[in-house]
């Protein structure tokens, strides 16, 4: 079954750190060349925050959360992460994660376009 399913959400007070998890299948994984991070709050746009080339490692990251949100994989374990530290209320959103599932494309990587596959989310509430 082709899917993706994010995990470790919850609720941290501001300055506090989360870990999650995107767990990928693998018709998905392999084919993909760029996973991403996006987050939507309440009434907003859903934001691209974090991509990584699966290949090369190459990341790149929003200007509202680069030096603090840290994307990651695991190809061996067909699984996407990203470590969020020095959180701060505006995180709060609902976090998917994306593959592009090798669409060849020159849609910037943080725009959600780019990506055939998306997870259900999992929430992420920052308190002051």
């Amino acid at each position: 079954q082709v899917q993706l399913a994010e995990s470790g959400g919850g609720s941290v007070r501001a300055g506090g750190s989360l870990r999650l998890s995107c767990a990928a299948s693998r018709d998905i994984y392999s084919p993909s060349h760029a996973m991403a991070w996006f987050r939507q709050a309440p009434g907003k746009e859903r934001e691209g925050v974090a991509v990584i080339y699966r290949l090369s490692d190459y990341t790149r990251y929003s200007d509202s959360v680069k030096g603090r949100l840290t994307i990651s994989q695991d190809n061996a374990k067909f699984t996407l992460y990203l470590q969020m530290d020095s959180l701060k209320p505006e995180d709060t959103g609902m976090y998917y994660c994306a593959a592009d599932g090798g669409r060849n494309t020159h849609i910037t990587p943080l725009r959600p376009e780019r990506y055939a596959y998306w997870g259900q989310g999992t929430q992420v509430t920052i308190s002051s």
